[in-house]
């Protein structure tokens, strides 16, 4: 199981047993802090009770180990792994976790009480899936270690595909397979040998109550106030995930949040930082100009390269064993890119992500409340009705008399192709509230239907009362932080990076940070169209406005148009009907009604599709294996 994953850590490798309670810790490591024999796991503690085996870095460890040394913990050497072990033997397990602040996935089996702690970062950074399969436990940082255990078939859950189709990943805690469960973050659970109990996932650290105590004690000051205290919690963020024993960079988009973060770094250190950045020759989908202009201001030692598509379109043959289960966020193959580029020269990168989600970036919060403003005073069952009629208008005909529709549509619908926005408009239309609609927002396939067999589960997430946020803006930060962000934005982020054996590490993803973000007036993040406004103000300090204030672009590539082109013959192969009938999960009809009109132009259908794709790319290599039961 340890072998396959050993991209993950590549430097070392270790196993512990227990065989009179048929325990076993198995370990990769990829060296960062501490690189000598002494931070080798699995590893045990000074008293002998508690063995672990444990992915990430805990950035604190210092301050918990100063602290502990002087209530009478000894070490032997410098990593953090052993600050984590005295941590439990003082503290207890879930009261260490709340003193952690770092990212990680810990397996801590407890000699004494024969007990397996399992544990997830607050944020959701590190991933650990884990699953009965019979009386036996087994656990991983990813799904391909499950395969080297003798008695395990994965049986796909078809909930689970349902849910994929409509998010483009899997959200926690399901896994495309039914035994097989992701931890959700901020959680732990255990695993008791005596009973074969495993027990339910306990939150040590809630996201949704930060945000309530935000909203309980907004921030008052000032927006300088606010830019200050916003550079100091950043600035501290920073600095406290440059510590490494290892070369160190940090990808560069040229975005507000990668430059912020490279902006602090170059701040704080006493030589140029490293910068990667991928380009490509399609010039709205390059975003390597405005890097290396962000990289020159700074005087960072800069990287790019320019990847033509076919060296692009080469990296999804590897996406369905680099991400393990269905995942269909199309920026994951720049993201693998920028990853294989940055671990020539280090084995720590530091990235923006997380700051959409904390301050207010994406453009669907100002157009949701923009969409619901223009069409909330109409009653649902008028919506329903106009919905209705803007379906009969054939599509050829708006496209030809497009003018005469752009003038009355809301603004975040003039972006599009004619006919779509008002297939997007007629969509709105019949939304019953806002929750509905933040839904459609985020949804790739607004109904799974093709998934033959079962009907698709309610999300927990996107009910009306939770999170319980009076702020429709706020309620969909706080959503896109529990699911988007550890489910799509994380996965994306680890699965690339740790495919090449390359550390992320995410800045942005601090507890106080987090907190201070959830208490920001509404204002200070969101203002008129435009979001991130006190990331923006933090950012003006570093660098000219003029750098980075343009239209947000994303971190993708124009699968779309490859589809019609160089990835057609591979596409077409994988939509056949006869493909679809045999794998036996999807209703190859409107999968194939979609492929028809996005050949022909008339709909851009690259998200619904690269799902599909990548659904049917994942199930041919691991049937292919013999990991799956049955076959539909």
């Amino acid at each position: 199981m340890a072998e396959a994953i050993k991209h993950r850590g590549p430097d070392d490798s270790g196993a512990w047993v227990d065989e009179c309670c048929g325990v076993a810790l198995g370990h990769r490591r990829l060296s960062i802090i501490d690189l000598s024999p002494l931070g080798h796991q699995p590893m045990t503690s000074e008293s002998g009770r508690f063995v672990v085996s444990y992915n990430g870095e805990i950035y604190n460890y210092s301050n918990l180990r100063a602290e502990l040394g002087d209530r009478g913990a000894r070490f032997r050497g410098q990593s953090d792994t052993e600050v984590l072990l005295a941590a439990v033997e003082r503290w207890g397990f879930e009261e260490a976790l709340k003193r952690f602040n770092g990212m990680f996935a810990i397996a801590l089996w407890d000699r004494k009480e024969r007990e397996l702690l399992l544990a997830r970062d607050r944020f959701g950074e590190k991933p650990l899936y884990y699953g009965l399969i019979g009386t036996t436990l087994l656990f991983a940082s990813e799904l391909k270690a499950f395969r080297a255990y003798p008695s395990f078939r994965g049986e796909i859950d078809r909930g689970s595909l349902a849910q994929f189709l409509r998010f483009s990943c899997i959200p926690a805690p399901r896994s495309i397979f039914s035994n097989v469960l992701k931890l959700p973050a901020g959680c732990w659970t255990s695993f008791r040998w005596k009973t074969r109990e495993l027990l339910a996932p306990r939150p040590y650290w809630s996201m949704v109550e930060v945000a309530l105590e935000g909203e309980r004690h907004r921030f008052q000051g000032s927006e300088q106030e606010a830019v200050d205290e916003i550079d100091r919690l950043l600035r501290s963020s920073v600095r406290a995930r440059m510590v490494a024993d290892v070369p160190l960079g940090a990808f560069l988009s040229g975005g507000i949040d990668s430059s912020i973060i490279v902006a602090l770094m170059q701040a704080q250190s006493e030589r140029p930082v490293r910068t990667f950045t991928i380009g490509f020759i399609e010039a709205r989908y390059n975003e390597a100009v405005a890097a290396k202009a962000v990289a020159a201001h700074l005087g960072t030692n800069h990287t790019e390269l320019y990847v033509t598509p076919e060296e692009a379109q080469d990296v999804i043959l590897k996406l369905p064993t680099l991400y393990d289960e269905p995942f269909a966020d199309s920026s994951q193959v720049p993201t693998f890119l920028v990853a294989q580029l940055a671990r020539h020269e280090v084995t720590v990168a530091l990235t923006g992500d997380g700051g959409d989600e904390l301050f207010g970036g994406y453009n669907r919060y100002p157009w949701a409340e923009s969409l619901w403003r223009w069409i909330s005073p109409v009653p649902w069952s008028g919506r329903r009705l106009m919905a209705s009629a803007l379906d009969w208008i054939a599509p050829e005909f708006v496209d030809r008399h497009a003018a005469r529709f752009e003038e009355w549509l809301p603004k975040p619908l003039r972006h599009r192709l004619a006919s779509e926005k008002l297939q997007k408009l007629a969509e709105f239309l019949r939304v019953r509230d806002q929750s509905a609609l933040f839904l459609r927002l985020l949804s790739t396939w607004s109904n799974p239907g093709p998934v033959v067999g079962v009907e698709e589960p309610p999300h927990p997430l996107l009910g009306d009362d939770h999170p319980p946020l009076a702020d429709f803006t706020e309620r969909m930060m706080c959503t896109d932080a529990l699911l988007y962000m550890p489910d799509d934005i994380l996965v994306k982020v680890d699965r690339a990076a740790m495919g090449v054996s390359l550390e992320g590490r995410v800045p942005m993803l601090d507890p106080a940070l987090a907190a201070f973000a959830f208490s920001l007036p509404k204002h200070l993040k969101v203002r008129g169209l435009k979001g991130k406004w006190a990331l923006r103000k933090t950012l003006a300090r570093y660098l000219p406005t003029e750098l980075f204030e343009r239209p947000k672009m994303g971190f993708g590539v124009p699968i779309g148009d490859w589809l019609r082109g160089a990835l057609r013959p591979w596409a077409e192969a994988e939509l056949a009907d006869g493909r679809l009938k045999k794998a036996g999960y999807l209703d190859p009809a409107p999968v194939q009604d979609m492929w028809r009109q996005h050949l022909a132009g008339r709909r851009n259908l690259q998200a619904e599709l690269w799902a599909v794709l990548m659904f049917q790319a994942w199930h041919a290599e691991w049937d292919g294996k013999g990991a799956l039961v049955g076959s539909g």
